[in-house]
Order: structure tokens, then C-alpha cells, then sequence
């Protein structure tokens, strides 16, 4: 393969005068001194005012290495500091490049030239405007030539070091993310995966959804922690959950108020927004949020600005947002309770957390994470005994675990357990009374709360989505097939008169069918 050689003139290195610049070292000249480089091409870039220099610097060059073409390029720049105009002068210079990629190896010389051309050049060259690598030289020994010579591919998969401290580095992000859980779950993983890129490649909003206690606000506040450590936000994060914001106080709370603005404001109220500024600001519940409140929260993502109540003059406030919610807010905005402007603006990027029945396999790493955690805590070394952790896993992650608040329930779990436990060890009696309580406490809602049990089946935002006449009817089948030994015998009690009108009844398939409607199994059904 034939090397071609891009560079600049050096105005002040390649300058050692007529007599004596044979015993110098000159980058543009020392390139073409390496008995095992041999340059077929030299494409030297100059400016006007450096004619003679670059003439003279053609010449030796021509002397030196005979084999070598040399093809003066002037490309002028006003000012050579100024990124924008050197950036597009290089780009437009580089699309203009006639390539021979099948026979020519391009390496571009960044050794001359001021700051920005060689971050320009760089920069260019990482993108693929310039197909080659990088060369960079130095002098040789008391600065004579020929002096020494680097090769740099940006290919880093090429720099087995690099590549391990950068995998190592994306590695050590996503188990910050999960707070350190070795999690189980290859979706949730995936999920975590793709929540470190957006933390670290974007400042969009943040949009989390997923039941209650799925861990929206925890990952909220690891995604602060992951963007503050890399200094790439300077503000504090700031939470609040807009299900306790109720009324004119709302407004106040959210986006501040001056002095006398209504009865009882005393005195100025920076509000949260401002509080926010420079860093993230969490929105649980945003689905609770009133119209006003969502009219004046659009114009501040979009804007970065706002008016406080009884101001007549806006401020400003940049932070990134991020909400969340447990509600179907497209549902919401068929009911008119949202807004769909807002909804495109806070919905950027989106991400499902799942509910615990969907990581099973992640119950026991979120256990020996809160024991650890409450054992700094507390000083003490808590732990399960052998009989006493795979009796709690055994009902944790089976049928009769039920978790309506999902890792949340789970975690409050086993810090009552710790609490009561004698000896910092958790015994198999201090489990089954915790899991009696439990029973208790879910054969209680069970009975008494249609949309815990529909919820616990498809999903609280398919269950938020539901009419009541679906809503009512849904959950006095779900009754019915819960106490009935299989699908026939349900089918006949919830069919019995109409089941007398036709010659043939199939009461099984009706049900089967109803039930897939909602996205229920009778196996699913008889796993909750």
C-alpha cells in the first residue's frame, strides 16, 4: 500500500533558516527521513504568507527522499484559533479529497499547526471524514533528525488496555445504576444498559414508568449521582411528589411566588424549579400534576424559563427533568386530565421498570443488598439462617407472594425481620411471622380492592386504562375463577342462563376468550 502524508506546514518548527537546518530537527521534512516510512505523498498545507517557507520545505523534502511527490496546498484561514472556521475549512478541504482507499493508506501528520487544527484534525479523522490514522512525530536527541514517529489508530477495540478500562468503566456505571445489585434479570439489565448511555450522552427529560415501589425514584437519584461524579451537572437534585400537590399552594411550591402575591406570602419563594437549577429535577406522580400546573412546566422544559406567582418578570432555570409515574398517562390524555404536549415533551426517553413478579430471579441479590445496607447501618452483621432464607424465598418468589408494592414491600419486609431477629440472625420463626402478617395484610386488600387484584393480573397501567363497566365486570369473573376448580366449572356458574339457550355450550372457550381480552390465562390466574 502506497502511505500518503496530510499535514500542515509548522511555521515556527519548519523554520530553521538556510545554513544549518540539515543538523535540526523539522517535523514536515522529518517525516520523510524514516528509512521504514516511505512516503509516497506528501500533502503539505500552508498559507500564503508562509510561501517561501513551504517552497523551501518542498524542496528539501524532494532532496531527501526523491521517491517522495510533494503537493503544495495552500488553505488559507483569518484566524487559525477560531474552531468553527477551521473545522469547516478542513471538512470542505477533505470532501474534496480525491481517496484511493484500495491502494493508498492515509495518515494525517497533527505534530504542526495550532491547537485547534490538530483537534480539528483529530476530530475529523475520529468521525471518518478522513479515512486513516493518525502520525504523530518528535525530535530525536538533542532535537536532530530524523527524531521519532507514532502511528495512532482510533480504533481503540485495537488497544487491548484501553478497551478492557473502557468496558471495565461502562461495567462499574451499570452496577452503580442498580445501586450494586448484581441483578438477575436479563430485560431489566438491558434496560439498566441503555438508562447509562442516555445518562451519560444526554441531558433530554427522563421519562420512568412502572408500578409503585418498582424503584422509579431510586434510579432518579443514581442517575444524578452518575451524572455529578462525571461533572457533568453542578446543581442538586431535587424531588417531589406531585400527588401532595393540591390547590394554589401548587403553583408556589413548583415555581415560586413574590412578596404579597396571595394571602399569607410573606415573603419571596424561590420554588423548586429555581432549586433545580444546574441539576435534576424529579417529578414522581407527574400524572397528579393540574392543568395549570402542566401549562407552566412545558414552557419552562422548552423555554428554561418561567413566571412565578404574582411576578411580572421571568427567570430562568435549566435542569433536566425527570418524571414518573404508575399511570397510563396516554390513557389520561383521552380523558383530558393530561396534556399530550406535555406528554411528547417529558416522554424523550422512556423506560419501563418492571414490577417484582417480573424479576423473580432478582428477589434474593435485593435481599443480601438490604441486609448489607442495614447492617452499615446498624454496625451489625445481619443475616438468614440456611433454613430460615430459602423458607422466605420459597414464599417470596411463589404463588403467594403477592408484593402490590413490589421491591418496596420487599425491602420493608426484611428490615422488620432484621429489626425483630435476636442475635442479628434471622430464624426461620421470625420468617414465618412475617410471612403471616403478609397474608394478613394482602387477604385484606385482596377482598376489598377490585383494582389491587386486576393490577396484580395485567398491570397497573393496563388496569388504569380500564372503564368501570369493564373494570366492575372484569373483577367478579377474576372472583369466580379464583374460587372454581378449573375453567369448565367456572365457565357454567358465570354462563348458567345463557348456557340454556344454545344446543351446544362451551363454556370453557367463552371464558377462555373473555379472559384474553385483558391479556389472563387461567395458569396466570391461578398463580396470583
Amino acid at each position: 500500500m502506497k502511505k500518503v502524508v496530510v499535514g500542515f506546514l509548522g511555521s515556527t518548527l519548519d523554520r530553521r533558516g538556510k545554513t544549518g537546518r540539515w543538523d535540526k530537527w523539522r517535523p514536515s521534512v522529518g517525516v520523510c527521513q524514516h528509512e521504514e516510512l516511505l512516503i509516497t505523498r506528501f500533502h503539505l498545507l500552508y498559507n500564503q504568507k508562509d510561501q517561501n517557507l513551504a517552497e523551501q520545505v518542498s524542496n528539501d523534502i524532494r532532496t531527501i527522499s526523491p521517491e517522495t511527490e510533494v503537493v503544495m496546498c495552500q488553505l488559507e484561514f483569518k484566524n487559525p484559533w477560531d474552531f468553527e472556521e477551521v473545522f469547516s475549512g478542513l471538512l470542505d478541504y477533505f470532501n474534496c479529497f480525491r481517496f484511493d482507499r484500495e491502494n493508498e493508506e492515509y495518515l494525517l501528520h497533527i505534530t504542526t499547526g495550532t491547537h485547534v487544527i490538530q483537534i480539528c484534525m483529530f476530530l475529523l479523522t475520529e468521525a471518518g471524514f478522513f479515512p486513516g490514522k493518525l502520525l504523530q512525530t518528535g525530535p530525536g536527541r538533542r532535537n536532530a533528525p530524523p527524531g521519532s514517529f507514532d502511528i495512532i489508530s482510533l480504533d481503540l477495540s485495537r488497544y487491548d488496555c484501553i478497551a478492557k478500562r473502557f468496558t471495565q468503566q461502562i461495567s462499574d456505571d451499570i452496577s452503580f445504576l442498580k445501586s450494586g445489585i448484581p441483578t438477575r434479570n436479563a430485560d431489566f439489565n438491558r434496560l439498566i444498559t441503555e438508562v447509562e448511555k442516555v445518562t451519560l450522552r444526554s441531558s433530554d427529560p427522563i421519562f420512568l414508568t412502572g408500578p409503585t415501589g418498582a424503584g422509579k425514584s431510586r434510579l432518579a437519584r443514581q442517575i444524578f449521582a452518575l451524572k455529578s461524579e462525571r461533572g457533568m451537572i453542578s446543581g442538586r437534585f431535587v424531588e417531589v411528589n406531585c400527588a401532595i400537590l393540591r390547590g394554589d399552594m401548587a403553583m408556589s411550591v413548583l415555581f415560586g411566588h413574590k412578596k404579597g402575591a396571595f394571602t399569607g406570602a410573606t415573603e419571596d419563594r424561590a420554588g423548586l424549579l429555581k432549586a433545580a437549577n444546574k441539576g435534576i429535577l424529579f417529578l414522581d406522580e407527574i400524572g397528579e400534576l393540574g392543568q395549570d400546573e402542566q401549562a407552566m412546566l412545558l414552557q419552562a422544559i422548552e423555554e428554561k424559563r418561567y413566571m412565578p406567582v404574582g411576578s411580572d418578570h421571568e427567570i430562568e432555570s435549566d435542569f433536566q427533568l425527570i418524571s414518573g409515574t404508575n399511570k397510563d398517562l396516554k390513557a389520561e390524555i383521552v380523558k383530558g386530565s393530561f396534556r399530550e404536549d406535555l406528554f411528547a415533551r417529558i416522554n424523550f426517553w422512556s423506560f419501563r421498570l418492571p414490577g417484582l413478579s417480573e424479576r423473580i430471579e432478582d428477589i434474593e441479590p435485593n435481599i443480601t443488598f438490604e441486609l448489607q445496607r442495614r447492617s452499615k447501618e446498624t454496625g451489625k452483621l445481619l443475616s438468614f439462617n440456611i433454613e430460615a432464607k430459602k423458607a422466605y424465598l420459597q414464599f417470596a418468589a411463589g404463588k403467594e407472594g403477592k408484593w402490590p408494592a413490589n421491591f418496596r414491600d420487599l425491602n420493608n419486609s426484611i428490615a422488620r425481620m432484621a429489626i425483630l431477629s435476636d442475635g442479628n440472625r434471622i430464624s426461620k420463626g421470625d420468617v414465618e411471622k412475617e410471612i403471616c402478617r403478609l397474608k394478613g395484610e394482602w387477604s385484606v386488600v385482596a377482598t376489598t380492592d377490585s383494582d389491587f387484584v386486576i393490577a396484580n393480573l395485567i398491570g397497573h397501567q393496563a388496569e388504569s386504562a380500564l372503564d368501570l363497566f369493564d373494570r366492575v365486570q372484569l373483577f367478579e369473573v377474576i372472583k369466580v375463577c379464583q374460587k372454581s376448580n378449573n375453567l369448565a366449572e367456572a365457565g357454567r356458574q358465570l354462563f348458567s342462563e345463557s348456557r340454556k339457550q344454545r344446543q351446544k355450550a362451551n363454556d370453557s372457550d367463552r371464558l377462555r376468550k373473555y379472559l384474553q381480552r385483558f391479556g389472563i390465562t387461567w395458569d396466570l390466574l391461578q398463580t396470583r
